[in-house]
């Protein structure tokens, strides 16, 4: 999953990292405020959205902004 652009030009991604298995996670595209716009994501993405939010402190780590600059590859690498 790609980040979201802010009028700067930067990329923002909001991850959740598993607490159990290292590498694993989710993130989603944000602006730098971590706001995740839920209409522009897919069904899929909107359910696992929801799904990460609701495990926090169980079984994903309390999400982080990342800032993914210069290239919008760093973004993503955690899937969606």
């Amino acid at each position: 999953m790609t980040g979201s652009k802010s009028k700067s030009g930067a990329l923002y991604e909001l991850r959740f990292r598993s607490l159990f298995d290292a590498g694993r996670g989710y993130s989603f595209p944000c602006d730098a405020s971590g706001h995740v716009d839920l209409d522009s994501l897919s069904e899929r993405a909107r359910s696992n959205y929801l799904f990460a939010r609701a495990v926090v402190g169980q079984e994903l780590s309390v999400p982080e902004v990342h800032r993914c600059d210069p290239t919008p590859r760093e973004c993503g690498k955690l899937g969606g």
